[in-house]
């Protein structure tokens, strides 16, 4: 990260959507996220993750899916780790901007499509108004795509 743009965290790395303060501004106050993840197979589940106990340093982000809701998963992040999930290599990634119709609405995303030699190609779309995890995502693989959309944001 420079001091000039909080977006940037190294060399050889695209700006990242959103800064480490743009994302604890948005979940620290207890966030809930749903998804919808549709598999290759033609399956599909909900899935839900939720901010708690938020500070300045991070929060503790609990996990789980919606046919299993008594099996939570936590644990302690930091904004800063969260931000970098988003930080793509310059050398691997194509980045456009692209309107997308999604469950939250029609939405100007940033794209990133990504194609690093060690894990498979994905499409990451970022919504400016929703900082934090992409609203959508796919991973490609041999067996076939992965999706996951976000359904709905709740905010306290």
């Amino acid at each position: 990260m420079t001091a000039a743009d909080p977006h940037l965290l190294g060399p050889g790395l695209l700006p990242t959507p959103f800064s480490a303060d743009q994302i604890a501004a948005s979940s620290r106050a207890g966030k809930q996220i749903r998804m919808r993840v549709e598999q290759p197979d033609g399956t599909t589940f909900e899935r839900f993750s939720r901010f708690r106990d938020g500070d300045d340093e991070g929060a503790t982000l609990e996990q789980w899916r919606a046919d299993a809701p008594d099996q939570v998963s936590s644990r302690r992040v930091t904004w800063r780790e969260l931000q970098a999930h988003a930080a793509f290599p310059v050398d691997s990634t194509v980045a456009s901007v692209e309107t997308v119709d999604l469950p939250l609405g029609r939405l100007e995303c940033l794209r990133y499509d990504t194609a690093a030699a060690d894990e498979p190609p994905a499409t990451f779309w970022f919504s400016p108004g929703h900082p934090g995890m992409p609203v959508r995502y796919e991973v490609r693989t041999d067996v076939g795509t992965t999706r996951t959309t976000v359904e709905e944001i709740r905010a306290p």
